[in-house]
């Protein structure tokens, strides 16, 4: 089956520097793909040139099959049936939410008009269509944005922090319901954001960028799971950092030895643990039974501080064996007091290894 939009080899100088430097991508009809990176990874830049507004230095974008911009080739915006949904919902505050909506539709009246009322009606907002902008609450705005963007049956859907200008309540709602709605159009979907939570919600697929690259691709269970350096992993949360000296394929810490396959005698790596999987075991006190493989060698911290967040609480502990701070989040309310000492525990295969990367490496 051929990619509804495929992206081959990106490249895009700006001031003698590279914004987007060789990037590829495909995705298939009915596809949500996500570009997730921090700003000025690129991720916009990319957009831009898919929807013919920018233009690359080299490679090539094709909707299904089809170059549409390349060495010799750009078609204009207009000709490439792509859609766009941006941050600024841009309707017009001078035509009513149904004018809105057809105002990229070709057809008799009685097309449009029907066309218009099938969207309303798909987004529960029947009734609405003699309103005009300001008459409607931001979410009612979100809504009308998106079905105005479906409206003319586009291949391929572009959408760039489409609801960060929503209150968090209405988000989640929004979402999902936009994501229902363009599956069922069968539209490829490529969305920016810069929030990990919102990319692994909507996603099939992930693609982690960093200074212009793709540095990583997958299913957001895979890129979420199996980082491919420190950085993707801390990108998606709060992580703790424990390192160490590899001798015959094992690092030793005060946590018990860590394999590291294939990692050279004497290289200095970087263990990563993320703080839901630091567990405190609470029945320890130095003399308890013996820990299991799979949790390796408890070591003693002391509470440094403690705060509550909602599901769960985040203690810091400053170690005992080198002073450093790590961060456990344990579930529920649990708020020991500053100076409490207890024993935590690492399970080896909720752990990350990575070489450390030295000065210049471009990480």
């Amino acid at each position: 089956m051929t990619p509804r939009l495929e992206i081959i080899d990106l490249t895009r100088h700006f001031g003698g520097r590279d914004v987007v430097s060789g990037v590829s991508l495909s995705v298939m009809p009915g596809q949500v793909t996500c570009l997730l990176g921090p700003s000025g990874c690129g991720k916009s830049t990319t957009l831009r040139i898919v929807a013919g507004v920018d233009r690359q230095d080299a490679g090539e974008i094709r909707l299904d099959g089809e170059e549409v911009s390349g060495v010799l080739r750009h078609d204009p915006p207009e000709a490439r049936g792509v859609g766009l949904m941006f941050q600024d919902f841009a309707l017009f505050p001078h035509l009513s939410i149904e004018d809105n909506v057809a105002f990229g539709l070709s057809g008799t009246r009685a097309e449009k008009r029907a066309r218009v009322g099938e969207l309303l009606e798909r987004v529960h907002l029947e009734g609405y269509g003699g309103k005009y902008p300001h008459e409607l609450s931001g979410g009612e705005q979100q809504r009308v944005a998106l079905i105005r963007a479906v409206a003319p049956k586009p291949r391929v859907m572009l959408m760039d922090e489409p609801f960060s200008g929503l209150d968090n309540r209405l988000r989640d709602g929004i979402r999902d319901q936009t994501l229902d709605l363009l599956k069922e159009e069968g539209a490829a979907v490529l969305l920016v954001t810069h929030e990990p939570e919102e990319a692994m919600r909507m996603a099939d697929e992930i693609a982690l960028m960093r200074a212009g690259r793709i540095v990583q691709k997958g299913a957001p269970y895979n890129v979420y799971n199996a980082p491919v350096d420190r950085m993707a992993a801390a990108f998606f949360s709060d992580i703790n950092v424990i390192r160490g000296k590899v001798q015959g394929a094992l690092t030793e810490t005060p946590f018990g030895r860590f394999l590291a396959p294939g990692v050279p005698d004497g290289t200095e790596v970087e263990i990563v643990i993320r703080p839901q999987h630091l567990r405190i075991d609470f029945d320890r006190d130095g003399k308890g039974p013996n820990p299991t493989p799979e949790d390796g060698i408890p070591a003693r911290g002391v509470v440094d501080r403690a705060r509550f967040i909602g599901n769960e609480s985040l203690v810091e502990f400053r170690m005992d064996h080198d002073g450093s701070l790590l961060k456990a989040a344990v579930p529920s309310v649990f708020l020991p007091k500053a100076g409490t000492a207890l024993w935590l525990m690492i399970r080896r295969e909720r752990c990350f290894v990575f070489p450390v990367r030295s000065p210049g490496s471009g990480e």
